[in-house]
This record gives structure tokens, C-alpha cells and sequence, in this order.
């Protein structure tokens, strides 16, 4: 099962936006325009479903609701998020989850959310299952929490609770990676950011783990001058590493733990691991950062191997401003979401959408001579002419 439709109401960029999604999707567009905000869209309800979530919890993890409304919200405040959930091949969702909320609260009174509107429609009963848009026999505080978070609440979709509590983000700071005393201070806390990243690879069964590295390994010996072998360890302290061994000079090689890594390895086999243990939704971040051109321009395929391979529907989002990765041959136009700022809140539409976009990809231009350009600040070119020291 994968997200077939995503709709936004003055979440953050965007005032108003409905798009369609793939398997395998890539965000592109300048900066600040929101690729970053439309995948906190997507983190956000993993917020609400995890366990010791909720909404209350999201909205103040993103400090309230005005720092998530649009600034382009004109008479309806409110906001709103709705996922169409569906298999692949298949044109009907096969659940609807819409959630609409807004600020209450104020002077004395505590600042928090207010739902409006929780519905979910099953498409196997064919109808709405849960309809909280009627608020009758509801008060302030049941109004504070949706149903999705509740676990006697959501029995009748708990599909969709545990599709969103499985959504996985990623984006790695080789930093906090090496960062060992970081792995006591961060015991039962979640990090998207790598900080738990070898905690976590600590408490996989034995058997999963030498499975997930013997895949990573095969990667990471194209990929990785005179790496051999990486494989996980901990030292007298109990605290985890991971530890290569390379070719040297020397007849047994020589040996490393990730606090002499590259940024870019550490990135690299972040990235492998969510992408070879993850079955459901996958967020990336500009997974190019600190890697070799080559290497990023290969990365497309690797996904759609690994998405053609892995049992089980899998869904890959990724932002990215890298002209390697877009160069990619395999990459259709159904896939590039481009996002375009606009004085109503950030615009998205699909390349095959766009005209002159896909007049050039049908002239036999790549998909990065056709995007990048396109994207690129429309004054840019004025940079090398200014005079900054007069």
C-alpha cells in the first residue's frame, strides 16, 4: 500500500494543493519553496499515529499551530491534510484519511489544536467509518485528539494507523552518527538525524542484521575505494559501532568505526539501511550531500531495484537539487514533482503537467537539462554582477 493522493490546506507553503504520487517520487524546486515542509505534511501524522504521540504533541514539536499555518491562509484558518492509501496498480484508494484542525486557545488559556473534521472512508465497506465532522456529542476535550491516536478509537482502521506510524525519515548527520557518548544521552529518545541510528541497528535480531549487511556490503565495495567489509560491534562499554575493514598494504588490511568514516559513507549507509529495512514509506532528504556524482547518479535505479525486488508495496520520497541524480535515464515524468513559489503559497505540479518542461524531455532532453533551469531563481544570473564592495 502506498499514498496514491496527498491534499494540503494551509500547511506551511502551501495554501492549497492536491497531487498524485508514485512509487517512486523526487521533489525538486528552488529554495525555500517548500520540499522539505510538504514531507513534514507526511511526518506530521507519523506524529499523531506513533505511540506517545498524538496531536497535541506534533503541533507543539513544530511550535503551534501559526508556525504551521500558510501565510497565505485568507478567511479559512484552518488546516488540513487528507491521504488517499491505496495499491499501486490500482486506480481507487482503498482508504481515505482526512484530518482538519485549527487553533483554539489563547490569553490564559492554553494555545492547542481544535479538529474540526476526522474522517476515514474504507473503501472495502464503501463508505465513511468515521465521520467526526458532526461534533454533537463530542466536547472541548475530546476535540483535542483524534482518533487516530487512540488505539480503542482506531481498531476499525488500524491499517492506517500503523501505515503512518511506519513511515520512516531520514536524514543523516554523520556528526551526530559519530557522536558515541550521544547513544547514552538518547536512550528511548527518537532522532531522525542518526544520533539513534546504531542504537538502533543494536536491538535487530542477529539474523536480520548479517542479512541487511551482507546487502549493504555488496553496495558499499562499488561505492567505497578499498572497502572489504563493514560490519557492527560494540566496545567494552557496551556502546555500539560500526567497523570496516579495508584493503591495506598491511597483509590483514586495517580496520575503522564510523568515527573516522567520510560524511559521505556515513550518509551512504544510512540511506542503504532505511531503503533495504523499511517496507513502507521512505522520506530523503538530498540523500546527494557528501557523495560522489556517480554514485547519486546511479541511486534512481538502486531504489527501483530494490522497490521491483522487496516484497511488499514500498514508496521512496526524495528532495533533491542534484543535477546527477536527475540525469538518471530511467526517471518519467510522472515521478518529478516540481514546486514553484508563487504569492498565493507554493504551487506543485508534475513535469508531464508542465508544457515547456515536457517539450523538452520529448525533444531528448534529460530530465535534469529540462528541471533544473526551470527551478533555478529567475534573477541568478545577476549574482556575478554585483558590486559588494563599493
Amino acid at each position: 500500500m502506498i499514498i496514491k493522493k496527498l491534499k494540503l490546506h494551509n500547511w506551511k507553503n502551501f495554501q492549497n494543493v492536491e497531487v498524485n504520487l508514485t512509487e517512486r517520487n523526487f521533489i525538486i524546486g528552488p529554495n525555500a519553496a517548500g520540499k522539505s515542509n510538504l514531507l513534514d505534511a507526511l511526518r506530521f501524522l507519523r506524529d499523531i499515529a506513533k505511540q506517545s504521540g498524538g496531536l497535541q504533541t506534533a503541533i507543539e514539536q513544530r511550535g503551534g499551530i501559526k508556525k504551521i499555518r500558510c501565510l497565505a491562509a485568507r478567511k479559512k484558518p484552518n488546516i488540513s491534510i487528507e491521504v488517499q492509501l491505496g495499491e499501486p496498480n490500482e486506480s481507487n484508494p482503498t482508504w481515505i484519511y482526512l484530518l482538519d484542525f485549527m487553533h483554539t486557545g489563547g490569553g490564559v488559556i492554553k494555545n492547542q489544536a481544535k479538529i474540526i473534521k476526522e474522517k476515514v472512508y474504507s473503501a472495502m465497506k464503501n463508505e465513511w467509518i468515521l465521520d467526526r465532522s458532526d461534533k454533537e456529542n463530542e466536547d472541548s476535550e475530546t476535540l483535542k485528539y483524534t482518533h487516530l491516536e487512540q488505539i480503542t478509537a482506531n481498531k476499525d482502521f488500524r491499517e492506517v494507523q500503523i501505515f503512518f506510524q511506519n513511515i520512516e525519515y531520514l536524514n543523516v548527520v554523520p556528526q551526530m552518527v559519530r557522536d558515541s557518548s550521544s547513544y547514552i544521552q538518547s536512550m528511548n529518545k527518537e532522532d531522525f538525524y542518526g544520533r539513534n541510528f546504531l542504537e538502533k541497528i543494536s536491538k535487530m535480531n542477529e539474523r536480520t542484521k548479517t542479512s541487511y549487511f551482507k546487502k549493504i556490503n555488496e553496495f558499499l565495495k562499488l561505492a567505497v575505494p578499498q572497502l572489504e567489509a563493514l560490519q557492527f560491534s560494540k566496545d567494552e562499554m557496551g556502546v555500539p559501532h560500526l567497523e570496516a575493514k579495508y584493503i591495506h598494504w598491511r597483509a590483514k588490511g586495517s580496520k575503522q568505526t564510523e568515527e573516522q568514516f567520510s560524511d559521505g559513507t556515513l550518509r551512504l549507509i544510512g540511506f542503504l539501511w532505511a531503503l533495504i529495512e523499511n517496507r513502507g514509506l521512505i522520506l530523503l532528504e538530498e540523500p546527494e550531500i557528501n557523495l560522489h556524482a556517480e554514485i547519486i547518479r546511479q541511486f534512481p535505479e538502486f531504489i527501483a531495484k530494490i522497490q521491483r525486488n522487496k516484497k511488499g508495496a514500498r514508496q521512496v520520497l526524495i528532495t533533491t537539487h542534484s543535477y546527477d541524480l536527475l540525469s538518471n535515464p530511467g526517471i518519467g515524468t510522472q515521478e518529478v514533482l516540481v514546486l514553484q513559489n508563487t504569492s498565493e503559497g507554493t504551487l506543485i505540479n508534475k513535469v508531464e503537467e508542465l508544457d515547456k518542461v515536457k517539450a523538452l524531455i520529448d525533444a531528448g532532453f534529460s530530465m535534469a537539462e529540462a528541471t533544473i533551469p526551470f527551478t533555478a531563481p529567475e534573477h541568478i544570473q545577476e549574482m556575478n554582477q554585483l558590486n559588494l564592495f563599493d
